[in-house]
């Protein structure tokens, strides 16, 4: 979504993907940090690995803003989510190195803090970037694209719902609310932040039955979107929206991180390789 809606190349492609095979070696040499208060696992040892997983991922993080900086962006619904889920994801990443501090841990352990800090880890990596992929692919399912207007209020509703209900979680675990617990005192000072939480649910409520308003009304009548509505440069968009039964006749052509439009199906990708070779040419390159 960054590159396509930035306009510009994804900045660190390499980082990028060694940044993933790292979080997913780092990620098996992690899971202790869950069990910090029971002192039945290697504190130091966890604490430390959970701290380092923190470095693969600012790459991660820093590459996607990077690919933003100086772009042209276009703020259409596909990206909107992404951006939304680079900030949920960002301040749930902030608390985990938090939590991988072992008297840190063991202070707020089954508090709401948890609660706060894995909603905004898992919410954000999974529901802003699912919701960001179905408007984003949506049009090449079905050749018609999801309606932009409704696709905004959903966003706003479900970024400031989401916020307002898991946020305060944070204060109220610092204040010593426990997890997994279905009533509590009064007096405690827990009730005006669960009471916030309550109507921030209730706005992410909202976005999701005003996302299956969309569903159902651009099924029929969203816009036609042609083969490629975003300008994408991944392979899928080098054929028909909707694909044809196997997707293409004959592979395409893969030369680049961007094989669409500029390896597959441009009829002036040719001339402008050729282009650029004799630029090189020219410049002495």
């Amino acid at each position: 979504m960054f590159p396509v809606f930035s306009r510009k190349p994804l900045f660190g492609y390499k980082a990028i993907v060694l940044s993933t095979l790292a979080i997913g070696a780092y990620s098996v040499t992690t899971w202790g940090h869950h069990m910090f208060a029971t002192v039945a696992v290697n504190n130091p040892f966890f604490s430390g690995t959970t701290l380092l997983i923190a470095v693969p991922t600012g790459v991660k993080i820093f590459s996607w803003i990077a690919t933003m900086w100086g772009g042209r962006l276009r703020f259409q619904t596909p990206m909107l989510y992404a951006i939304g889920f680079l900030v949920v994801f960002l301040i749930g990443e902030l608390t985990g190195p938090m939590l991988a501090v072992v008297p840190f841990d063991v202070h707020v352990h089954d508090t709401y803090f948890v609660v706060a800090h894995m909603h905004y880890v898992l919410f954000g990596s999974a529901a802003f970037a699912l919701f960001s992929g179905l408007f984003f692919w949506y049009p090449k399912f079905t050749g018609r694209r999801l309606h932009e207007g409704l696709g905004h209020a959903q966003f706003w509703l479900m970024f400031a719902g989401f916020n307002l209900t898991f946020f305060p979680q944070h204060i109220l675990g610092l204040r010593g609310m426990p997890r997994r617990v279905a009533d509590y005192p009064t007096g405690q000072g827990f009730e005006g932040l669960n009471l916030v939480s309550s109507l921030g649910h209730v706005l992410t409520t909202m976005a999701i039955v005003l996302f299956l308003v969309n569903l159902a009304r651009s099924r029929r009548h969203g816009i036609l979107a042609g083969d490629d509505p975003w300008g994408g440069y991944s392979l899928e968009w080098a054929t028909s929206s909707p694909p044809p039964p196997l997707n293409f006749d004959v592979l395409p052509p893969i030369r680049s991180e961007r094989p669409a439009p500029f390896d597959a199906g441009h009829p002036d990708h040719d001339r402008r390789r050729q282009g650029r070779v004799s630029e090189a040419g020219e410049g002495g390159g």
